[in-house]
């Protein structure tokens, strides 16, 4: 007791906690926007390399079909794009894997098509290990984390649908696109395609959708029901968090070892890459760069300043925000100065997880104040996400499946800024939500 007030006790708190928990998917903006990046940023790289696609990954691969196919043996690793060596096949896995990158960005039956981003993800970089760079392994990470996240709650297409038709599993495209995925997946496991710990997962996966859909459709306020919310919860929330940590790491990992580096110890590694064509899209700006001795120190020894401080100033959300805002900056000089377009895009979307909720819900309201007054007006009853699903006993009300749940209020998820407490979900394909 403290000047009178009683304060809870460690029971009374860790109560609360695992309410909090179990209660609600955390982070529902940062979840949006990080599934907004990592996907936009895989479609764009599809569709800036579309002419070279079978150089980087198909038929006229360098790393031979038959070297693919003798690594993963040895490496267990997944790809579908080793079920045939055919050109049609290929052009296939890549068209659908642009597609569920695209409708992800949308956020459309985000459970499903999160499963099938991540496949599109996994079978086109496993084939050709060699092709990628940096944000190639981190979108590979990602691609896995997503299909645990309700990442669906706001700025997407499942939202729209239940703010219009009171369910995100509205509709008959859900039904046809499992049963699609389950006559893949029966293939698949028939002709012995899966490992055995694919093959579970991927099972445990596609049940998991067609029991979502039965409940919610069936007995949407029922016990079956809280209990899928729950489950649905824990593992957004546990994926949040995975998300940060692995963010976390990287900066971590990449500061410590540059420490080691000599070329970084005395300020100069910055010079060296400046002075090479692979990384100087513009060579006059690389120079003018270059030219300045201290300038390429103050970057090097910030680049590992901030990349070390960074995990330890998420207990200082002021300090934590600049140096979020810096990091950012950084990828962006990154993008022009040395061509990493990708590299950085990817490192941007995972930044963004830890991104202020205000900052978000305020970027969300001046993106709908700038949409035309005649698209605002398609969208009935069309508010912010903060607002709630509808009114109690309205035709709203009813519980939608996990994309579909819109927060109660902005503030509310503040994980992303607190680390011990970060934005935990599951909504993309994963396990019921």
């Amino acid at each position: 007791m403290v000047d009178g007030v009683r304060r809870p006790g460690p029971r009374a708190r860790a109560a609360a906690a695992l309410a909090k928990v179990t209660g609600r998917a955390l982070g529902p903006y940062q979840s949006a926007v990080v599934r907004i990046g990592f996907a936009g940023t895989w479609l764009f790289f599809l569709l800036r390399e579309l002419p070279n696609r079978h150089e980087l990954y198909g038929p006229d691969s360098p790393w031979s079909w038959q070297l693919a196919e003798r690594l993963i043996a040895s490496n267990r690793a997944f790809t579908v794009l080793m079920w045939s060596d055919s050109t049609l096949w290929f052009e296939v896995v890549h068209a659908v894997s642009a597609l569920a990158s695209l409708l992800l960005v949308l956020g459309w039956r985000t459970r499903a098509t999160s499963v099938v981003f991540m496949v599109g993800v996994l079978s086109l970089q496993n084939r050709s290990v060699f092709m990628g760079d940096g944000g190639d392994n981190v979108i590979h990470l990602m691609a896995m984390y997503l299909v645990l996240t309700r990442c669906a709650q706001v700025w997407s297409l499942d939202a729209r649908r239940v703010r219009l038709r009171g369910s995100a599993s509205a509709g008959a495209a859900g039904p046809v696109l499992w049963g699609v995925l389950g006559a893949v997946l029966a293939y698949g496991a028939l002709t012995g395609r899966f490992s055995t710990g694919w093959l579970v997962a991927f099972a445990a996966l596609w049940v998991g959708l067609g029991l979502w859909w039965l409940v919610d459709r069936y007995e949407p306020r029922g016990d079956a029901r809280a209990v899928l919310d729950v489950l649905a919860n824990v593992l957004h929330n546990a994926g949040m968090l995975v998300i940060m940590a692995e963010v976390c790491l990287i900066y971590a990992t990449a500061g410590w070892y540059k420490i080691q580096g000599s070329r970084w110890q005395d300020g100069t590694a910055l010079y060296y890459p400046l002075g090479l064509d692979y990384f100087t899209p513009w060579p006059g700006l690389s120079g003018l760069l270059a030219g300045s001795g201290t300038l390429v120190m103050l970057l090097s020894y910030g680049t590992v300043a901030v990349q070390v401080a960074f995990p330890f100033t998420l207990f200082d959300r002021r300090v934590k925000n600049v140096l979020l805002a810096v990091m950012m900056l950084e990828h962006a000089g990154i993008a022009v100065l040395l061509g990493l377009p990708f590299f950085s895009l990817a490192m941007i979307a995972a930044d963004a997880v830890f991104l202020p909720t205000a900052f978000l819900v305020w970027l969300g309201a001046r993106a709908t104040a700038l949409r035309p007054a005649r698209a605002r007006a398609r969208v009935p009853g069309a508010r912010e996400p903060s607002e709630g699903a509808g009114g109690p006993g309205g035709p709203r009300d009813r519980r939608a499946p996990e994309d579909a749940q819109a927060p109660e209020a902005p503030e509310a998820p503040q994980a992303p800024d607190v680390p011990q407490a970060p934005p935990v979900g599951a909504d993309p394909g994963a396990a019921p939500r």
